[in-house]
């Protein structure tokens, strides 16, 4: 195969986007060939912008586009409930497969998704894109090194990702736990959650206090702050909103060697002489702390966010490269996300992995009283 034949299913904006630079050749072999769209107006939009002269077929069922012959790979742009059985079809009808995040809404039918995907000799890969970000590619370099040492604690500040009312009213589906399936958990926020346990690793339990329209009109949560801990002792906060503004960004990792900081785009190592676990042993001074030397970490270029993923999948499909952001790994952010959610509904503890049963459950019972 010289090329990789793209399918596209969803013309909506992000769509577009994708759209835009796999028709000006900027992926290297690969080749948009083929879109899908259920919406008449989308749907027409496509056959006007990229159907003239047939370079691009124009398609209103995705299983059709599918069974086509036209394309030998998808990239699903569709909303949250559909991943899952977009994934699935696409497998089931020997594609390779990128899916938009999150993979799904629920873990249940995600895991059903992973075991389809392991028993296929496709290319399952998702648009994590914050995993081209040379800044966070750097400190994840620098936990796995050890440069860090045994990671004491994880602190994650993610309010940068306001939004007003009228966004939530720009669609009926916005916001809504039959439509979305969650707020800035499931919508903004997975990129922050995806790097906190590719960096970090998984917690083992969670304890979270999520609000539900707290500073909008919705059905769903807008400020979340959760408690994790891990298997070696060390504990982590993550807290996000979409209704604070100005917003932070900052990732504090401390471990035994210092600690790590992210914030503006720079990332400075704060890395003590000795490691604290052996200077606490050593040090009979009373009061004290080891010495500690200000790094400011260089970051070599940048990373091509969407466009950077797609790119690799392709190179994995031609090459049997390993990809840089697996689609199996897309289950990780969801655990974490739907744990949250249900620690809250439950005013308790959640193990990780998260009850599927229960959560699911609590998500019908959810989408029940759901507006839409």
């Amino acid at each position: 195969m010289e090329k990789v034949r793209i399918g596209l299913i969803g013309y909506g904006g992000m769509g577009r986007n994708h759209a835009k630079y796999l028709c000006a050749g900027e992926v290297p072999g690969g080749q948009l060939t083929a879109v899908c769209e259920i919406s008449a107006e989308n749907h027409l939009r496509a056959q006007q912008e990229l159907g003239s002269g047939g370079k691009v077929l124009c398609f209103d069922d995705p299983l059709k586009m599918m069974k086509s012959k036209a394309i030998d790979g998808v990239l699903i742009v569709s909303p949250h409930y559909e991943h899952p059985k977009m994934i699935a079809a696409a497998l089931e009808n020997n594609l390779h497969v990128l899916t938009e995040k999150p993979i799904g809404v629920f873990t249940k039918n995600v895991c059903e998704v992973n075991a389809l995907a392991a028993k296929s000799q496709k290319v399952f890969g998702i648009m994590f894109n914050q995993r081209t970000n040379k800044v966070y590619q750097k400190i994840k370099e620098m936990i796995t090194s050890g440069q860090l040492g045994d990671i004491k604690r994880t602190n994650w500040v993610a309010t940068h990702w306001y939004r007003a009312q009228s966004y939530y009213e720009l669609g009926g589906w916005r916001a809504t736990w039959a439509g979305e399936g969650g707020g800035v958990l499931l919508n903004q926020a997975p990129h922050q959650i995806d790097l906190w346990q590719w960096i970090c690793g998984m917690p083992v339990r969670v304890r979270a206090f999520c609000s539900f329209g707290k500073y909008h009109t919705i059905e769903v949560e807008d400020d979340v702050t959760a408690y994790v801990e891990y298997e070696n002792g060390a504990t982590g906060v993550f807290i996000t909103t979409t209704g604070e503004t100005p917003g932070t960004n900052r990732f504090e990792i401390a471990g035994d060697n210092g600690k790590i900081i992210l914030e503006d785009d720079k990332v400075t190592f704060w890395k003590t002489s000795v490691p604290e676990r052996q200077f606490n042993r050593e040090f009979k001074g009373g009061f004290g702390a080891p010495e500690c030397e200000k790094i400011e970490v260089a970051i070599e270029g940048k990373g091509e966010e969407h466009k950077g993923i797609v790119k690799d999948w392709v190179n994995a499909i031609l090459t049997g490269s390993p990809l840089l952001a697996p689609g199996v790994e897309g289950i990780n952010s969801l655990q974490l996300s739907n744990a949250m959610l249900l620690s809250t509904w439950m005013d308790d503890w959640v193990t990780l992995p998260p009850d599927d049963e229960l959560y699911h459950q609590k998500l019908q019972e959810k989408i029940t009283e759901s507006r839409k």
